[in-house]
């Protein structure tokens, strides 16, 4: 009996020896913080004197060098101001049609149904390719009415569009309806474009990047969308993109308003175009 208890408390004593030996060493707190990874910060510029450019129209241009990691900005403030995204949406549209399979590929055709439009572009059957750099509206319409509110709002949501509000008309929510975007948010996306980072596969990514391209040389590529909103007297003209040059890519997004009919995609295209060679970024 006596012995019994005598190896019982021996037990115990080397058990509570191995268990202090093996916690000696451990301090009851941490000596110094667990290392966290930083993540580099973006540099920003503001140039003012990109004024000279804008013609006296109130707007914005953003620029991100993706290997300098680096912003260049004129009017700041208006950069992260909303406003319709009108014709840059076709876009997210293109993507979100394919997405769904609303339409297969960028050959797909739908026809013209006879209205007569001021632009005689836009007078004839379109493919998806054709439709985006003619920016048929009609084309456009059709195919947000054929994916739905449903889907139309998840990809919009999945993707982190704009404000996200889609409301108004199915077919015009993008010209007249509740949704806005900045021109830091219109960079954002063609930054998540370039590196595949968007909601869409692959497969539709690659489409969209494609049928975006506006000019090809030996010695860059330049893809964009332009745009044009208006709401009563009130204009406002887009045209954003992302260029490829030498090893790098530079992403962009102007933006132009005017109270009469001055402001328009075509305009805003200019500008951006003649930004980007005063930056010495197109010959």
């Amino acid at each position: 009996m006596h012995a019994h208890r005598y190896l019982h408390l021996l037990l115990t004593s080397v058990l509570s020896g191995l268990l202090l030996s093996g916690c000696a060493g451990i301090p009851a707190t941490p000596t110094s913080e667990p290392t966290i990874a930083s993540t580099p910060t973006s540099a920003s510029e503001t140039k003012p004197e990109l004024e000279k450019y804008f013609q006296g129209f109130p707007g914005t241009f953003v620029l991100y060098d993706l290997n300098a990691n680096r912003y260049i900005r004129y009017n700041p403030e208006g950069s992260s101001k909303g406003f319709l995204p009108a014709s840059t949406f076709k876009i997210m549209n293109s993507l979100i049609g394919l997405e769904t399979g609303v339409i297969p590929d960028e050959n797909y055709v739908i026809k013209w149904d006879g209205t007569q439009y001021e632009n005689p572009a836009w007078n004839q059957d379109h493919t998806l390719k054709t439709a985006f750099q003619n920016s048929v509206v009609w084309y456009y319409q059709e195919l947000a009415r054929r994916v739905g509110r449903e889907k139309m709002q998840q990809y919009v949501d999945l993707a982190g569009y704009g404000n996200g509000d889609i409301s108004g008309q199915i077919d015009t929510f993008w010209l007249e309806g509740g949704l806005r975007i900045s021109a830091d948010e219109q960079v954002e996306l063609l930054k998540r474009l370039y590196q595949d980072d968007l909601p869409f596969s692959q497969r539709s990514m690659n489409i969209v990047k494609d049928i975006m391209m506006v000019e090809k040389t030996g010695d860059y590529q330049l893809r964009g969308k332009a745009g044009t909103a208006v709401s009563g007297t009130s204009h406002v003209g887009w045209f954003v993109g992302y260029l490829e040059e030498k090893g790098n890519a530079y992403f962009f997004a102007t933006n132009i308003q005017s109270q009469g009919s001055d402001a328009t995609g075509v305009k805003a295209k200019e500008i951006s175009l003649d930004i980007l060679q005063g930056l010495n970024l197109l010959p």
